[in-house]
């Protein structure tokens, strides 16, 4: 399946993805969940606007996850970090003493022992704990979730090709980004199509790995979307195979009149050389000017955002981040590789975390002119531990900030111009109506730095 989305990780610490949700479901009461306004009611309001995730991306990758932050390689003993009979810990005689006694009720009188997994039900207690943190950023992963994300950071996922993140105004999942080439592509799926229901069950109330666990399956099967697309009629009825993607995370080509583009879709391990092969073909190129393209991207590795940001920035702070103690930890540029040609960024709502932060360090440089829509606006960071049992937790430990000492989250980044993305001109005549404003501007640029 991401990340965020930005897959589950904005860096190990990870950046994350969109701002923070001002309405997060984590559940529902009643019979029926909430449901997003049908498709006949017409555009359906600012609900479905997204203000890294993942943030989870998060931004997250429904390849695979959803979140930016830099790895944490030293294991936790999981039988020794609770404090136990300490006052103000969960883990307490008194927790023991009614967690025996639930169990003891429910063997007495649950009516099928059968149904009863003992295993399911341990993983369902950890997983409560953070939870109960009201964090949709903070996530336990059991070792089989452990693993599968451990594998989707190379850059290898099973599942549709496309990033997923939670929409934070209604808690179902959201489209970020579609794979070219991918299952998702080719079953017409778009960038900010809202998931209702995988093979019949509603994800509302669903944490993102969840949405992302129940998208993915074997490779060779078939999962059914049920799809809120705005200024559509009805919903869309999608069904889409699961399929091995290995996804590219830059993608980069010459256009007319000597500029340059580089994509980057999010930050992996694999980003780094990649955008660094791309930087090098465009400058042996004779590149006059450069986009670089993060829209959609849900976020990713901090590690891998900071090395890009020293391809191109000047000498000086790229981001910061402080803990609740106080503590701060900076990352900083030499400024030897400083870009010395004209920059366009192109960003809007679904791009988050590490993305803002490559963003917000260009804007404050003004080393380039951001041109696009509001960014997600995920300004904190998530640190993931492994515990020596083979599971992880994903807590969120710091916020960030850009150079100026702006923190984002819940805010995003304004770009320098608006343009809005025309979807009717890109999906009927192939007109990507920000990128050629992207192209207008940087030649303006070009004849000034001349």
């Amino acid at each position: 399946m991401d990340s965020n989305s930005n897959r589950y990780y904005n860096d190990y610490p990870y950046s994350g993805d969109n701002r923070q949700p001002n309405t997060y479901y984590n559940g529902y009461n009643g019979s029926q969940p909430p449901q997003p306004p049908h498709p006949e009611s017409g555009k359906g309001g600012g609900n479905f606007l997204l203000g890294l995730v993942s943030g989870i991306a998060l931004t997250v990758l429904v390849c695979g996850f959803a979140f930016v932050g830099y790895r944490v390689y030293e294991a936790v003993d999981s039988r020794n970090v609770a404090k136990s009979g300490s006052a103000d810990s969960v883990v307490n005689e008194n927790t023991q003493e009614k967690l025996e006694a639930i169990e003891n009720v429910i063997d007495e009188y649950y009516y099928q022992d059968a149904d009863i997994d003992v295993d399911a039900m341990t993983e369902g207690m950890y997983a409560g704990m953070v939870n109960a943190l009201g964090d949709p950023y903070s996530v336990y992963y059991t070792e089989e979730e452990w693993k599968d994300l451990m594998q989707e950071t190379e850059g290898i996922y099973y599942g549709i090709g496309a990033y997923l993140m939670l929409d934070p105004d209604t808690g179902f999942g959201k489209i970020s980004g579609v794979i070219e080439n991918t299952p998702a592509e080719e079953a017409g799926l778009r960038a900010d199509d809202l998931i209702y229901l995988v093979d019949g069950e509603a994800t509302l109330g669903l944490e993102l790995s969840e949405i992302v666990a129940r998208v993915k399956g074997e490779e060779g099967t078939t999962v059914h979307l049920t799809i809120y697309r705005e200024g559509e009629s009805d919903y869309l009825e999608i069904d889409v195979e699961r399929r091995k993607i290995e996804a590219p995370t830059v993608k980069y080509e010459m256009l007319e009149n000597d500029i340059g583009y580089i994509q980057i879709t999010e930050f992996d391990d694999v980003t780094t050389d990649q955008f660094t092969e791309a930087l090098a073909v465009i400058k042996g190129s004779d590149a006059k000017g450069l986009i670089l393209d993060l829209r959609g991207n849900p976020g990713g590795s901090l590690s891998a955002v900071v090395d890009i940001a020293r391809e191109l920035l000047p000498k000086g702070l790229i981001v910061y981040t402080e803990d609740k103690y106080g503590e701060r930890d900076e990352y900083n540029c030499d400024g030897k590789k400083e870009l010395d040609i004209p920059l366009v960024v192109l960003v809007n709502g679904n791009s988050a975390s590490a993305s803002e932060i490559l963003a917000g360090a260009i804007k404050d440089y003004k080393k380039g002119i951001l041109i696009g829509t509001t960014t997600f606006g995920k300004g904190i960071v998530q640190r993931v531990l492994p515990l020596t049992d083979g599971t992880a937790l994903k807590l969120t430990i710091s916020a960030y900030y850009t150079p100026n000492g702006n923190n984002i989250h819940g805010v995003g980044i304004e770009p320098d111009i608006v343009c809005e993305f025309d979807g009717d001109a890109y999906y009927e005549n192939d007109v990507d109506n920000q990128l050629e404003r992207a192209v207008e501007e940087l030649k303006k640029e070009v004849i000034a730095h001349e």
